[in-house]
């Protein structure tokens, strides 16, 4: 099969990134987009590339016993965006690609494959890039992964936007869960609450404990986050109901186990239910070989690094915990346009995180067998 290696200018963006974001992929409707990966991943020179059980996009370069793995999501939140570039060939100005994915996060998945591609086979690794499925709902591309024995890392990557210069350590933990309000139907003129006021007395208790344990906590990354997602009441002829349904999301210091607790004790006497999946924090350390390998790569790519934390949650939750290897999330884009109707990306920014991923690639590859040779 003939490799796609024409050079990719203004008039002619990178075709792994156009291509992959021509291929609308909303949860649920993944599968052209995998089959576009997969056949992407087979041109470019990756020795195996193939969708697994869980309907995940991955590709293989290299068969030695060391791994790094380079995992992005392939799918997005719905909102068809036209794929188009700006300005328009021909006219000046920064060139930007416009369609959903291009940030959260075809971006930084598009950019794993190019750059692996770049570096070909490394003696003694595997270069593994896997797109995941179902990332924006319950993440079950990535808990399939990370049960599966084959993947055992040295090192891994999860591609989310960060912008090109700076290194996300971590985000924090979430979790759901609904509370139910019965009561018997009395008269309106009785002086018992209803329902629904219940309901709202015990989100208030749920929002002011927030409140009060936050005082002090600058920063957001450090800060219990309550949310109501949703409320809802009913009534029949003897009995009226209302549901809350309310998402946290958590720092490293309050594990979701405990915060179910709490809520129990905040929501009492009314049902509470777990719903979803819930997700501890996590916050990478920065003095490891991946760390120091992507700072010295933007800093030859001419940029001062920095470190982000974020408040949302990610693959990287739930993979680096059980993998226990150094891991970062790392990717081009600018994370503020995460679902919104007006998501582009600059493909300067694009090529620049490429060049820093071969930079990272080769450095870790080469040290490890650098200090396996006692050299």
């Amino acid at each position: 099969m003939t490799t796609d290696r024409r050079p990719e200018t203004e008039d002619r963006p990178p075709s792994t990134l156009l291509e992959l974001v021509r291929h609308y992929s909303p949860s649920g409707q993944e599968s052209e987009a995998v089959e576009y990966l997969i056949r992407r991943m087979e041109e470019l020179g990756f020795g195996e590339a193939y969708r697994d059980e869980a309907g995940n996009a991955v590709g293989v370069m290299g068969d030695g016993p060391r791994q790094l793995i380079l995992l992005g999501h392939i799918d997005t939140v719905p909102g068809k965006i036209p794929v188009r570039i700006s300005p328009p060939p021909g006219e000046e100005g920064e060139k930007m690609l416009h369609g959903r994915g291009t940030v959260d996060a075809k971006g930084p998945l598009a950019a794993f494959v190019d750059a692996v591609a770049a570096v070909s086979p490394v003696e003694g690794w595997q270069l593994v890039v896997i797109g995941a499925v179902d990332e924006e709902r319950h993440s079950a591309g990535a808990r399939h992964i990370v049960n599966q024995a084959q993947y055992q890392p040295d090192f891994a990557i999860i591609g989310e936007p960060s912008r090109w210069n700076r290194i996300t350590l971590g985000y924090k933990g979430s979790a759901r869960a609904k509370i139910s309000v019965q009561r018997a139907k009395e008269h309106a003129a009785a002086q018992n609450p209803s329902a629904s006021e219940v309901a709202v007395e015990v989100w208030n208790r749920i929002r002011g404990w927030a409140e009060e344990g936050n005082q002090g906590k600058k920063r957001v990354f450090e800060q219990v986050s309550p949310s109501l997602r949703g409320f809802s009441s009913t009534r029949d002829d003897f009995e009226e109901r209302a549901i809350l349904e309310i998402g946290v999301r958590l720092p490293l210091a309050l594990d979701p186990s405990e915060w179910y607790e709490q809520l129990h004790t905040l929501a009492a006497p009314e049902n509470v239910e777990k719903t979803g999946f819930p997700i501890p924090a996590y916050k990478a350390q920065r003095n490891t070989p991946l760390v120091r390998a992507f700072l010295g790569a933007i800093r030859a790519e001419g940029q001062r690094p920095g470190f982000v934390v974020k408040t949302g949650t990610a693959d990287l939750n739930i993979v680096a915990p059980v993998w226990g290897c150094p891991a970062v999330a790392y990717g081009p884009g600018d994370s503020s346009l995460d679902h919104t109707p007006k998501e582009h990306i600059s493909l300067a920014e694009y090529q620049k995180a490429v060049h820093v991923l071969v930079r990272v690639i080769k450095t870790l590859t080469e040290r490890v067998r650098s200090c396996e040779s006692g050299s």
